[in-house]
């Protein structure tokens, strides 16, 4: 894939203010942007640093790339910077930052890009994870990410004393087996100096607070700015391999001629607040700052392909060839390429598109998932389906059809038993949802074993009882709420049946249809808290799956795990066995959204069972699997995040109630 960033179309657009220290640029109502005014005396010439954090990851510990970028940006403020913060930025907060970035230095002088949090490299190539960037989806950390070809664009303009120093605390493994780590291959623009956390393929720790390169660096820039950057840099590389003894190799790149010192400025407060912060050297975790697959690389390279096989987009399959550019589906992926683009050049400048299609094409979950460099962003659900439409039009001959469902889905209950509310069951109206009224209680959420976005286990009480869906919503409630106009029509992605699990919804979108429900019953309906959920799912067991240690086939809907299972489509709802709570399908057919915003671990999770929000939260928990994950993902435990104005074609949702 070659991203075409569009850096001068959309930097007038984008300017924003550099000069009020106050300045907060923001997105909704979250603050993602702050600036900071360049303080002290200058230097006679300008110094403008975009310095950006990302801890959106359970990898990560909770905070510590956002530190890493605060403490960067005020100790470079203290040294004459023009300095902004981007901190969890998306990947269209992230280029509208370097759009930002690359206005600004071409009225001359130093300009500095800092970034910490998730990286990986491919081939030669460094790619830097924004927020939202679903890490099992592996062609959406390439079409996504943003490259540090992308970065060094931003800073190519010619201009007077052009210096670009460019610090990345970030991993370069790959998860890509067969991309073999190589050193990073851009062509190094004149009088720039790049320094990596880690040595290629290699790993970057984290500490208490900071990660283990920033750290040192914060403390060599706190105690003697004024040495010249490879000195200093070369003391920050002997520090880091002190402290991870030996594990982790920093290394630099440079090809400035003139060199270049930081300068200090008299008084730095920050300095020496930065210089007292730094004390500890405590490495927590050895192997945070990068995305590794929880699949063999033979599994992860199926399950690249299967995420994109369906997609009308070139870039899918470009993402994949950047990956594989020898992979098993190397031919098929070149030959879909050829075949869009074809389809492309085909169709008329502005000519009225044709009929659209009854359903809209697959897309991967990388197209999904985030808004996307060359594609319009899909800043609402509405924008999303028409940027799903207008892919359809311009692809119309699809390389690859979704395949044609099955007539008759194998073991599928019928429409009563689905319906029906059994002895301690409950249903408000025809087209409501069948309820089992669960007892209040206590159990231990999360797990040691697994992500670390389930640590730490604790103790929770449920304290009063509620109800849950037997089922998880299906296309025929959903329609319910449609025909009253009370939500939005579903998707081509659900197919024809009606007791299928409604899905490609965004949590918006449920809120919806929670909404209707409880409007036209009078009772309280809303999503299950992650608490809720997981309390629900494990039925009263405390083992890996609610049915026992290990995995057995049959018991649930997803790859691997045993028949009846279908690549193209989830079962219909109460297909397979249910849980002691007589619950089906708490873990594969759907992912299911909760109403919890998204935290990267449990640490100070509440323990009485209700949602756990946050301000300005855009990021909301999904629970349960999906049909086209494996095994590894059926674990009662098993969470994860997506965006919530976002549609995805293997989230959907069940209902909870409150009991009075």
């Amino acid at each position: 894939m070659c991203r075409k960033f569009l850096l001068m179309c959309i930097a007038g657009a984008l300017h924003m203010p550099w000069t009020d220290a106050s300045a907060v640029t923001q997105v909704g109502n979250s603050p993602i942007l702050q600036t900071t005014a360049r303080s002290g005396v200058g230097t006679g010439s300008r110094q403008i640093a975009l310095v950006i954090g990302n801890s959106d990851s359970g990898a990560i510990p909770p905070g510590n790339a956002t530190n890493d970028a605060r403490s960067m940006g005020a100790l470079l403020a203290s040294l004459g910077f023009e300095v902004s913060v981007l901190t969890d930025g998306t990947p269209q907060q992230m280029q509208q930052a370097l759009a930002a970035f690359h206005a600004r230095l071409a009225g001359g002088g130093v300009g500095l890009f800092y970034f910490a949090g998730h990286g990986l490299q491919v081939g030669s190539e460094t790619i830097l994870v924004p927020r939202g960037v679903d890490g099992r989806s592996p062609a959406s950390l390439l079409v996504n990410g943003i490259d540090l070809g992308s970065v060094l664009a931003a800073m190519s303009t010619p201009r007077a004393d052009k210096t670009n120093l460019v610090i990345l605390d970030t991993c370069l493994q790959s998860p890509f087996h067969s991309a073999d780590a190589e050193e990073p291959g851009l062509p190094l623009p004149e009088q720039t100096f790049i320094a990596y956390a880690t040595a290629p393929g290699g790993f970057a720790a984290d500490g208490i607070g900071h990660g283990a390169y920033t750290r040192a660096l914060l403390r060599a820039l706190a105690q003697a700015p004024q040495r010249d950057i490879d000195t200093m840099i070369r003391d920050v590389e002997r520090v880091v391999r002190a402290d991870t003894g030996g594990e982790q190799r920093p290394w630099a790149v440079s090809s400035l001629a003139r060199g270049f010192r930081f300068a200090r400025y008299p008084g730095s407060s920050a300095a020496r607040s930065t210089n007292s912060e730094l004390a500890s050297a405590t490495i927590v975790s050895l192997r945070s700052r990068g995305i590794m697959p929880k699949d063999s690389s033979e599994q992860y390279e199926l399950t690249f392909w299967d995420s994109i096989k369906n997609s009308n987009y070139a870039s899918d399959y470009e993402a994949y060839l950047k990956a594989y550019p020898n992979g098993r589906f190397a031919a098929l992926a070149k030959a879909r390429i050829e075949r869009l683009q074809a389809a492309a050049s085909t169709a008329a400048p502005g000519a009225a598109p044709g009929p659209a299609p009854s359903a809209p094409p697959a897309a991967s979950k990388a197209q999904a998932a985030t808004p996307q460099p060359g594609h319009a962003v899909a800043a609402s659900t509405a924008a999303a389906e028409h940027q799903h439409a207008a892919s359809a039009m311009v692809a119309t001959p699809a390389p690859a059809p979704a395949p044609t469902p099955v007539a008759v889905a194998p073991k599928a209950p019928d429409k009563s038993a689905a319906n029906s509310p059994a002895a301690g069951e409950s249903k408000d109206c025809a087209a409501c949802p069948v309820m089992v009224s669960l007892p209040a209680g206590s159990f231990t959420m999360g797990s040691n074993s697994g992500d670390i976005s389930e640590r730490p286990p604790h103790h929770v009480t449920i304290g009063a009882p509620f109800a849950i869906g037997k089922y998880a919503v299906t296309v025929e409630q959903w329609n319910a709420c449609a025909a009253a106009n009370a939500c939005p029509k579903l998707s081509g992605e659900n197919g024809p049946g009606t007791n299928a699990p409604a899905r490609d919804l965004s949590w918006d979108e449920v809120q919806q249809y929670v909404k209707w429900l409880g409007k036209m019953t009078g009772k309280p309906y809303r999503l299950p808290t992650e608490a809720e959920w997981e309390y629900a799912a494990r039925g009263g067991t405390a083992t890996t799956y609610w049915w026992g240690e290990q995995m057995r086939k049959g018991n649930t809907n997803c790859k691997g795990c045993g028949d009846p299972w279908h690549d193209e489509r989830p079962e219909n709802v109460g297909t397979f066995a249910a849980n002691p709570y007589g619950l089906y399908d708490m873990g594969g057919n759907v992912w299911q959204w909760v109403s919890d915003c998204w935290h990267s671990s449990y640490k100070d999770a509440p323990a009485d069972g209700h949602a756990w929000d946050a301000p300005g939260c855009d990021m909301r928990v999904i629970r349960g699997g999906s049909w086209r994950e494996g095994a590894d993902y059926m674990l009662v435990s098993t969470r994860f995040k997506y965006s919530e104005s976002v549609r995805q074609s293997q989230n959907g949702f069940r209902v909870a109630k409150d009991l009075k």
